[in-house]
């Protein structure tokens, strides 16, 4: 599986991320809460930074560089199964990348586990 995160895998759409948060299971790998479900299509990511946590563009776009780098590098974890994915950043200071991709890949080992 190619470390790339094009697209077709960033999730889209005010319909299909309400029903995520609706319908999906929630947990927290801190810093980040998770809401996932599984579905058909292929997996579908989206990495959220709060404005009113980090006023700053500058900030919340470096955070979500972050979490999508972390998911790049560690999307093989969930192997050939398909979900719909969200990652909240919680935290209301900056973490550095190692924190980010534990928690990141704690996550993902979670929600393979679980279906």
């Amino acid at each position: 599986m190619p470390n790339t995160f094009p697209k077709h895998n960033k999730l889209c759409g005010q319909e299909r991320i309400a029903a995520l948060y609706k319908e999906g299971k929630r947990f927290t790998a801190w810093p980040m809460r998770v809401t996932y479900q599984p579905t058909e299509e292929d997996t579908q990511v989206l990495v959220w930074a709060p404005k009113s946590l980090f006023k700053r563009a500058v900030k919340r776009n470096h955070l979500r560089r972050l979490m999508r780098e972390a998911y790049r590098l560690h999307q093989d974890i969930l192997g050939e199964q398909h979900y719909q994915i969200a990652f909240n950043y919680m935290d209301k200071e900056e973490q550095p990348f190692t924190v980010i991709e534990k928690a990141i890949c704690k996550s993902l080992k979670k929600i393979s586990e679980q279906s």
